[in-house]
């Protein structure tokens, strides 16, 4: 078979990764948030101490399949030095460099052996600095120290509170508390995916940044914003809790009650701020929360209603001293009635340009009514209760005032449903009543015209099997055992593989076994940080691959014997290519911009990479709910909120999908709220909280944005493993929001011990992924055995026939330019 080589034969830089970097870069001005400033913000002089892991070593992104094989990465002292400061910590920084040599050395020598999948999961976790003595203080201006906080974590395993993976470590705290009481400033930067507990240095008054992991630009963009040559304007995405015993049931969470195949949502739609401002617990920090360097005034000047749709404008004016953005952000609290509600709930938001001082601009803001309603589990129906809707207006969830009661003066039901996931087990759900303290007099009243909403019904049902001309060119001519190819992806080779599209380090591919009947091969590729592939890959003259930068998987060849690498280096016959795909922000860093065109724009440039590469799913966004702060894949999630987690994926994949036949994967599908034991975890979850919190990102994303595709989660819910779920896939996405794309599943999620891939077909879950000859045994097996139809095999070919007769690759390509003359 013919191979079509999506890389470069020079390890140039080439003008898409230059256009790109810049994209990176202005994306991470905006993810950073300002926490705390003891007033040295921004940065006076060129004079500056640097301390901590994180400084030379800044992580970018977390491990696992939401890493990014990029050219390079600025760490934060390469960002200073670039930028012209003088650094007096120099000798500290060389000591940890040298001191990280070393124990990289010997890391790789203890661990060194043949190749194991334990060896894979092995993360390499850098080794802490020695202690900040006086010498260092000697040596330095002592005005300004920076110190970096740095944490790493990834897929499959969560984070431990007794690795200090959530708090400060010991010699952390000695380090900032040394610098506290010898430097006249102290800027403490967190570099890690999610929040940490600060609990330790909460008495010192010391500026704290939230870097996150920022991608590739992250140490220069930092550097830009601390010196005020930019500026802070991104908000927590997530609520930062004063200590982990805040968070509602979290000593039940995961391995903390040494119970990881079950977790219970006894939460119900109490998650993040939602519990805090409604049962009075006051976080460190609140959601939406981020301090400028100069202030906003918000007025909202138009408030009206047209049919569902509610319309506010507001007016932001900088009044400070210094330009920036601001963040508009509307919360609306419901009436309480027949069901308890939270306090109250983000329901729309809108960023502003650029502001200089004194400059204002007006902002439209619109949301559906849909956004107030919620789900009667006794009726099956999504509705809005009578009484009064207070929305409120303003740039945090603890800085907001009531703008407009929406008054009801009857029930209103938005739309009847099917049950789903019927509980297999009772959970006790967190039940609260709600007190309101703030004042309404005079706030504008609007009585909403209930006859504007007509209530939705669904038909609940299989639906019918695609078909159109191009879709049936090929279909017609399959028989049972290449219905079931077009459905299983190619194995576990898929990553390597060189066939077709030859782009190594991609998750998977399609089918390499049906280009003579017109159907080409397309690829996956892993997100969501950017394109997971291989940087620098040579290719034999057999059409094998060498991996030759020990870059994949997990770096794990930096352990393999050395008589075995000899195997991986390239020769002089070999075909060396190359390829770098951009490291953005991983999504805690997206979604704290609160800028939906700033995420388009990445999508876009996340595009044109899959254009070049020749890649046709794009595994991301991942989007499932920051429930916990230990679950060890949050940086790779949005939002502990649904609205904004639903709002920026659905950004992110306008973006992508601007280059017709480019499609995003919306992934977990759906309550994959922790890695331990991830492929057995048993989720136990109310209807409600489902529907309100869990899904109701993925449905904005599908109705709003229509992503092409969506991947299944690992975890089963109430018992059901997510790729079997007829509710899940066909009642919920297919029947009630309208969604005709490509499900696919999580990788190996179906086999033995897990899901089932004949359950998985027959109930909507097109693409089994990687794929493999047991997988296509099972499909066969199951039409002898009628636990899956021919019906439903062919209504999932179709539907992956579809998305590769009309994806970008296929508009440049066809079958016949990989098939070998005679």
């Amino acid at each position: 078979m013919k191979r079509i080589i999506s890389g470069e034969y020079s390890d140039v830089v080439t003008e898409l990764e230059k256009l790109n970097a810049e994209v990176a870069y202005r994306s991470a001005l905006e993810t950073f948030v300002l926490l705390k400033n003891d007033g040295c913000l921004p940065l006076k002089d060129k004079n500056i101490s640097l301390y901590g892991t994180g400084v030379t070593h800044t992580i970018k992104g977390g491990t696992g399949s939401g890493e990014t094989n990029n050219r390079h990465s600025i760490s934060i002292y390469e960002g200073f030095k670039n930028a012209g400061y003088v650094i007096d910590s120099e000798d500290y920084l060389k000591e940890y460099i040298d001191m990280e040599d070393a124990y990289h050395k010997k890391w790789i020598k203890d661990n060194t052996g043949m190749p194991s999948f334990t060896n894979l999961g092995k993360n390499y976790i850098l080794p802490n600095p020695r202690a900040i003595n006086d010498k260092d203080y000697a040596d330095s201006d002592r005005n300004v120290a920076l110190y970096v906080v740095s944490r790493q974590s990834g897929e499959a395993a969560n984070k431990q509170i007794n690795l200090n993976d959530y708090n400060l470590m010991p010699n952390e705290i000695n380090d900032i508390n040394y610098l506290y009481k010898n430097y006249k400033h102290v800027v403490v930067i967190i570099n890690s995916g999610t929040s940490l507990d600060l609990s330790p240095i909460d008495n010192l008054n010391v500026s704290i940044v939230f870097f996150g992991q920022a991608g590739q630009e992250g140490g220069k963009a930092l550097v830009d914003v601390l010196s005020g040559k930019s500026y802070f304007s991104g908000k927590l995405s997530t609520t930062w809790a004063k200590q982990y015993c805040d968070i509602p049931y979290g000593n039940e969470y995961s391995y903390m009650d040494n119970d990881v195949s079950n977790e219970y949502y006894k939460e119900g739609i109490y998650v993040g701020y939602r519990y805090f401002d409604t049962f009075g617990v006051e976080p460190r920090f609140h959601f939406g929360y981020g301090l400028t360097y100069t202030d906003f005034e918000l007025e909202t000047v138009n408030k009206s209603i047209n049919g569902s749709q509610i319309n506010l404008s507001v007016k932001v004016r900088n009044v400070g001293n210094h330009k920036g953005k601001e963040v508009v952000q509307v919360y609306a609290s419901l009436p309480q009635g027949k069901l308890d509600k939270e306090y109250q709930r983000l329901v729309a938001f809108k960023k502003t340009k650029e502001l200089d001082i004194n400059e204002e601009e007006v902002l439209d803001i619109r949301f559906d009514v849909e956004y107030l309603s919620s789900f009667d589990e006794e009726s099956l129906e999504t509705i809005l209760e009578k009484g009064d809707y207070v929305l409120k207006v303003g740039n945090a969830s603890n800085n907001n005032k009531p703008v407009l009661i929406l008054e009801l003066k009857d029930d209103l039901v938005i739309s009847k449903h099917d049950p789903i996931f019927k509980t297999d087990e009772k959970v006790d759900l967190l039940v609260s009543e709600v007190k309101y303290d703030y004042d309404l007099n005079n706030v504008d009243r609007i009585v909403f015209d209930s006859n504007s909403v007509k209530t939705k019904e669904f038909n609940y049902g299989k639906p019918e099997i695609y078909h159109d001309e191009k879709v049936d060119a090929i279909l017609n001519q399959l028989d049972e055992k290449e219905l079931v190819d077009v459905c299983t992806g190619i194995g576990t080779m898929g990553m390597v593989n060189t066939d077709g599209f030859c782009t190594p380090g991609v998750a998977g591919k399609t089918t390499l076994n049906l280009f003579n009947k017109g159907l080409i091969s397309v690829n996956l590729a892993d997100g969501p940080t950017g394109l997971r592939i291989l940087r620098r890959t040579a290719i034999t003259p057999k059409g094998g691959i060498r991996m030759f930068d020990g870059e994949y998987l997990f770096s794990f060849m930096e352990t393999m014997p050395k008589w075995l690498l000899m195997f991986a280096k390239p020769r002089k016959k070999d075909i060396k290519f190359y390829q770098f795909a951009t490291a953005f922000p991983v999504g805690t860093n997206l979604a704290q911009t609160w800028n939906e065109e700033l995420i388009s724009e990445i999508g876009q440039a996340v595009s044109k990479e899959m254009d070049k590469f020749n890649i046709t799913y794009w595994l991301a966004p991942g989007m499932n709910i920051q429930r916990n702060p230990l679950c060890g894949r949050n940086f790779e999630y949005y939002s502990e909120d649904p609205v904004l987690s639903g709002k920026i994926s659905a950004a992110m994949t306008r973006g992508v999908q601007m280059i017709d036949g480019n499609y995003t994967t919306i992934k977990h599908f759906a309550c994959n709220n922790t890695e331990d034991n991830r492929e057995r975890s048993n989720s136990h979850v109310s209807q409600r909280t489902l529907r309100e919190i869990y899904l109701k990102g993925f449905e904005i994303n599908i109705k709003e944005a229509g992503s092409k595709s969506i991947m299944t989660s690992y975890n089963l819910i109430n018992g059901t493993y997510t790729p079997d779920s007829y509710d899940l896939n066909t009642k919920v996405l297919r029947n009630e929001w309208g969604f005709d794309g490509v499900v696919m599943t999580d990788w190996y999620s179906t086999r033995p011990g897990q899901g089932h891939t004949d359950l998985a077909i027959a109930n909507g879950n097109d693409m089994i992924m990687p794929g493999d000859k047991v997988y296509d045994k099972t499909i066969l097996e199951g039409l002898k055995k009628d636990t899956v139809s021919l019906d439903d095999l062919k209504r999932a070919a179709a539907n992956i026939i579809r998305s590769i007769v009309y994806s970008n690759v296929a508009k440049k390509y066809s079958a016949e330019d990989f098939i070998e003359e005679k």
